[in-house]
């Protein structure tokens, strides 16, 4: 499963019907596109907008926000130090579109003990939310595409070694993520340039 195939299925969902994306090992990730949307995002399109659920075994399915998979990616990295570029390259290649399942394939032997999910369902949570704010994000963004945003977030936590705490304090701040991480994808930047390959910003 891939962003443009992926991308195909949140654009094509019928209103207030879940529609299960993935399952395996008792956890289901599903999209669903609500009829009608709260006062606070009033301002977003109904026809584009729509909403991510996690279901984990034995539990209700809920909405999970970035931070579970950034944690998740934030101690994968520092419990495996050795892997950090593999770790990078696999998200990096989710984002650049290619299969999401075949990009973390060679992480699967990788240990976490404090892993909140797998790495196959860390995997399309990222490629979800990639596509959630690529064509479901309601604000003017200072990226394109305005994915990069969560994907400059995603190389932010495997890569940086700050604390957790700072990250946190600025990630729940709205801050957007460094522009080391994003400047050459972002076509809204002067250093952008096209068909870059993985871990470019490894080499600034």
């Amino acid at each position: 499963m891939n962003l443009a195939e992926l991308t195909t299925v949140a654009q094509e969902l019928p209103f207030d019907e879940p529609i299960t994306v993935y399952k395996s090992q008792g956890y289901e990730i599903s999209f669903i596109r609500p009829s009608k949307l709260s006062a606070r995002f009033k301002h977003y399109d109904i026809n584009t907008n729509f909403q991510i659920y996690l279901k984990e075994p034995n539990q209700k399915p809920y909405k999970p926000n970035h931070l579970r998979l950034l944690f998740d990616l934030y101690f994968l990295s520092r419990e495996n130090p050795n892997k950090k570029n593999d770790i990078l390259e696999a998200f990096d290649k989710i984002f650049y579109g290619e299969d999401a399942l075949t990009a973390v394939d060679k992480l699967t032997s990788l240990n976490c003990q404090q892993s909140l999910s797998p790495i196959d369902i860390n995997a399309i949570l990222a490629l979800s939310f990639i596509i959630e704010q690529n064509i479901g994000y309601g604000n003017k963004s200072k990226f394109f595409p305005p994915s990069l945003y969560i994907q400059g977030w995603i190389r932010t936590f495997i890569d940086s070694d700050k604390p957790l705490d700072q990250l946190c304090y600025r990630i729940c701040r709205n801050t957007p993520p460094a522009a080391q991480y994003t400047c050459k994808d972002n076509a809204f930047n002067k250093r952008y340039t096209p068909n870059n390959t993985v871990l470019w910003y490894k080499q600034l």
